[in-house]
């Protein structure tokens, strides 16, 4: 979580940052005016949280507002209370008047991390969003994974899986040899570290692999038949509401 510290008397700043670490809250850097605000913000990526004061040495830092559109949110400083009203058009959780009292500002951090979850990813970098959003298909996804045997651990490859199911509160993975493994977790669990590209959910109880379908067949209620390679322990239909995303995913 970042945080940045906009306040141009250098003592009160630094009380700041000490009560903000005292709390268990690193400061990322601290600014002094209008102008460096700006030239900041236009060359790095925006904090999660702003504690900004409101008269800076060379004007109101309002004015930062309307040169930069600022995706962070905002505690005001200040020790005037007459820019209320406009620091709450803002993206304002709080409004703390100096000198600032401990228990204020513990309420304010309080209210912003209620806030949090929704602003997650104005503290990531250009390339981890890149990975996460831009080409979600190269991440890492789970290449082998370990099952009891008896008293042994076993690893199976991902690529030896042609198909996992839920039976009976249970979860398989069915193999290119026919053998079933029962499984720690749910495939709604599973199913996020399971490469797309390879792997698709058809229903609430079957993840199929690409490389395993040996047949898909029309079925009933505009409903389709999948046949594996191995696997003929139970009909797997892909539901109605998945056909159009599975015929996709195919192609």
């Amino acid at each position: 979580m970042s945080i940045i510290i906009i306040e141009d008397e250098k003592p009160s700043a630094r009380r700041l940052q000490r009560m903000l670490a005292a709390a268990g809250m690193e400061t990322e850097t601290m600014l002094h005016s209008v102008e460096e605000s700006i030239a900041w913000f236009q060359n790095h990526p925006h904090p999660a949280l702003i504690f900004l004061d409101i008269q800076l040495s060379d004007g109101l830092s309002f004015e930062i507002f309307e040169t930069v559109d600022i995706k962070s949110y905002v505690i005001f400083t200040t020790a005037y209370d007459e820019y209320a009203l406009q620091a709450f058009k803002l993206n304002s959780i709080d409004y703390l008047l100096k000198p600032i009292d401990e228990d204020d500002l513990k309420k304010a951090v309080s209210k912003f991390k209620e806030r949090v979850p929704k602003k997650q990813l104005v503290t990531l970098e250009f390339d981890d969003i890149k990975k996460l959003l831009v080409n979600p298909l190269e991440r890492e996804y789970k290449r082998r994974f370990s099952v009891k045997v008896g008293q042994h651990l076993k690893l199976i490859n991902i690529e030896d899986v042609e198909c996992f199911y839920s039976e009976n509160k249970g979860t398989y993975a069915f193999t290119n040899e026919s053998r079933n493994y029962l499984l720690d977790g749910t495939l709604e669990q599973m199913e996020p570290d399971l490469q797309p590209k390879k792997f698709f959910k058809v229903s609430r109880k079957f993840v199929v692999n690409i490389d395993a379908i040996k047949d898909i067949i029309s079925y009933s209620n505009s409903r389709l038949q999948i046949k594996l390679n191995h696997f003929n322990e139970q009909e797997i239909i892909v539901a109605r509401e998945r056909v159009k995303d599975f015929k996709e995913w195919l192609e």
